[in-house]
């Protein structure tokens, strides 16, 4: 395994309300890393740090670049330099062009990871290598039968999986996933869990999420880090920082879970 995403005593402060405090981690390719936390635990902030959202008071981000061997700082840099360098971000709140077609959404964020801006729309059209490649992304994702369709028109669980695919459009070494399964039913819960799944073991983009549901997870994940008041209190495989009585007390105040592993989970018919 190598490492594609590092932070060395990341801190971010907001007048004397210190919302990241001194977070040093490691992701590394091969593991789906879940970030957890109580409400104003500082996940979003910490998100937003490794994306470019906002600058540090001290520490560091470094990304491993697609084609790259070694990490490189970007510590500073703004979001579409962040992006361009291998880290991309598919947000809570959906941010894909609900008049365009689902391959047309897929055919821009392609553009924009070449620098290329004039008349994104015509471009794309015109340009058949990228089409090739937005087809081969909808492919993965699972968006095949509907990359014609405004994506306007989409379940929301769809609209979901174009923002995944607009995330490896640009061709990232890593992904940040922001609360992917919120407000979806069990079923395209399902469907999210094993896609994630599947893009992992079918491509060499790694995969970070933030997730509230436990269960998701524990399913999904072969890390997590935990954070509380900013700082990070425990990492590891999930069974592990389950049993943690710090993770137990800072995040639900008790006991997590019901002591069932997540191998138990994951056997338990659905409910990773």
């Amino acid at each position: 395994m190598t490492t594609v995403l590092e932070t060395e005593g990341l801190t971010k402060e907001f007048g004397r309300l210190v919302a990241v405090d001194g977070v040093s981690v490691a992701v590394d390719s091969g593991e789906i890393t879940s970030i957890i936390g109580p409400n104003g635990a500082g996940k979003t902030t910490f998100y937003n740090l490794l994306a470019g959202q906002l600058e540090p008071t001290d520490g560091d981000v470094h990304i491993k670049p697609r084609n790259g061997d070694e990490l490189v700082t970007a510590t500073g840099m703004p979001p579409h330099e962040i992006n361009r360098l291998g880290l991309s971000r598919a947000f809570q709140i959906s941010n894909v062009f609900e008049g365009l077609s689902v391959i047309d959404n897929v055919r821009i964020a392609r553009i924009s990871r070449d620098g290329r801006t004039l008349d994104v729309r015509s471009l794309a059209r015109a340009d058949r290598e990228l089409t090739e490649s937005a087809r081969e992304i909808l492919e993965l994702t699972d968006l095949q039968d509907v990359a014609d369709e405004e994506c306007a028109n989409l379940s929301h669980g769809d609209v979901r999986k174009v923002e995944i695919a607009v995330a490896l459009g640009t061709d990232p070494s890593v992904v940040l996933l922001d609360e992917p399964t919120a407000g979806m039913n069990p079923t395209e819960t399902d469907r999210m869990v094993d896609l994630v799944r599947d893009l992992d073991s079918s491509t060499d983009t790694t995969f970070v999420l933030t997730e509230h549901d436990m269960e998701v997870v524990l399913g999904i994940s072969d890390r997590i880090l935990v954070l509380d008041g900013g700082r990070l209190i425990a990492r590891g495989p999930p069974d592990d920082v389950m049993a943690d009585e710090r993770v137990q007390e800072a995040y639900l105040g008790g006991e997590v879970g019901d002591g069932a592993t997540t191998e138990d989970r994951t056997a338990g018919g659905g409910e990773a």
